[in-house]
């Protein structure tokens, strides 16, 4: 029994320095300094009023965010005016000191702070919000019971140009995003009306010879048209665009019959590469109307391949080209004729919004000359973060 014992007393023994060593393990992974943790809630608060103030600065933003910014300059109130110096939020809500706020937030309009005194024991301190370029974004108003020496007015400013900066980045949002609407919409413009008063004229001519065939090509052109004028975000899958294109082409086949020659050659891996929405729809129309512009037949072949990190797409007609100063100083010389104007417009565009998803080291490339076709190289990342699909996407 006694060995036994002394086993079982062994075994305990072995359990408890484990358990022991487990706890020192976790306890030194959560244990931290006053520094440590001072740091990590300062950063968590920031956190927090960033994100509230990258939607904008209004009144539902700055309620969010005025909490957060309090406890960001260890004052006894908060308040945030719009640049106007209309109040937006005020934390925690005080009616005693709403009349000094204002007072110093509409004399701090002006660019510079201001520090009030109210009452026998509280100072007011309003300090603008300004972008980089000095335009005045709001004030964010403080009171306090102590008084303000050096330290507390600087920890004020910092935390005003960092409110500052969020709004700034979030209103640089809004613009890119107002940009890519009208980039899209200025695409959706140069879809062309010919096109389209073709395809119903089209459809027109098969609606007595053959009302199946007829029936089939309405489906497509309203197929196309819905997602060509869809409302849902900025950029999709290419397998979702080259089913557009697709549509489109079904309905220039019906017209040009076998005079028109397609060629795809898509690798399946690259279906769900991430592009800007209707990226190809400019690039195909353009070969289509170019390729046939004075001829009575054309051929037109589309390419996504792999390449490691990137996916090239090349959109390549056998047509008239265009004349490749065109493309470098401009639409202005061939407005009189229109050859190659709009081509220029929308082959400018796509690669701007290119750049602008992905940066400079993707956009188009394009080959051209007079009598001798176009190609028109797209080079996209199969990955990047930020960019997204989403249902139409996001």
């Amino acid at each position: 029994m006694s060995g036994e014992l002394a086993i079982a007393l062994a075994a305990a023994l072995i359990l408890a320095a484990v358990a022991a060593a487990v706890i020192a393990v976790r306890t030194r992974r959560v244990v931290a300094t006053p520094t440590e943790r001072a740091v990590h809630a300062a950063l968590n608060t920031a956190s927090l009023a960033a994100r509230a103030l990258r939607r904008g600065l209004d009144t539902e933003s700055a309620q969010t965010a005025a909490p957060f910014l309090r406890g960001l300059t260890g004052t006894d109130g908060v308040a945030l005016f719009d640049g106007e110096g209309r109040l937006l939020a005020q934390d925690p809500p005080d009616e005693s000191n709403r009349d000094a706020c204002q007072r110093a937030a509409l004399e701090s309009i002006s660019g510079q702070r201001r520090v009030l005194t109210h009452g026998q024991a509280s100072q007011v301190i309003a300090q603008p919000l300004l972008e980089e370029g000095g335009e005045l974004l709001g004030v964010l108003v403080v009171v306090t019971t102590r008084s303000p020496g050096p330290g507390m007015l600087g920890a004020v400013g910092e935390v005003a140009r960092y409110a500052a900066s969020q709004i700034e980045l979030a209103q640089l949002d809004a613009s890119r995003a107002r940009l890519d609407r009208a980039e899209v919409l200025a695409l959706r413009a140069q879809i062309s009306p010919h096109f389209i008063y073709n395809a119903l004229n089209t459809i027109a001519s098969f609606v007595r010879t053959d009302p199946d065939r007829a029936r089939e090509l309405i489906l497509e052109f309203a197929d196309f048209t819905r997602y060509s004028f869809r409302a849902a975000g900025q950029y999709t899958t290419l397998a979702e665009e080259l089913r557009n294109i697709d549509r489109y082409l079904n309905l220039e086949r019906a017209r040009f019959g076998t005079a028109l020659k397609v060629r795809l050659q898509v690798a399946p891996e690259v279906l769900n590469v991430v592009v800007p929405f209707l990226a190809l729809q400019p690039l195909v129309e353009n070969a289509v109307r170019h390729g046939f512009a004075g001829q009575s037949k054309g051929s037109v072949e589309i390419v996504a391949r792999d390449e490691g990190a990137d996916c090239v797409i090349t959109v390549e007609d056998d047509g008239v080209g265009m004349d490749p100063e065109i493309l470098r100083t401009g639409p202005g010389d061939a407005l009189a004729d229109g050859s190659g104007a709009a081509a220029h417009v929308g082959l400018t565009n796509v690669d701007h919004r290119l750049r602008a998803a992905f940066g400079n080291d993707y956009g188009l490339v394009v080959e051209t000359a007079v009598g001798a076709g176009t190609k028109v190289v797209m080079r996209v990342p199969k990955f990047r973060s930020g960019v997204r699909a989403s249902g139409g996407v996001g």
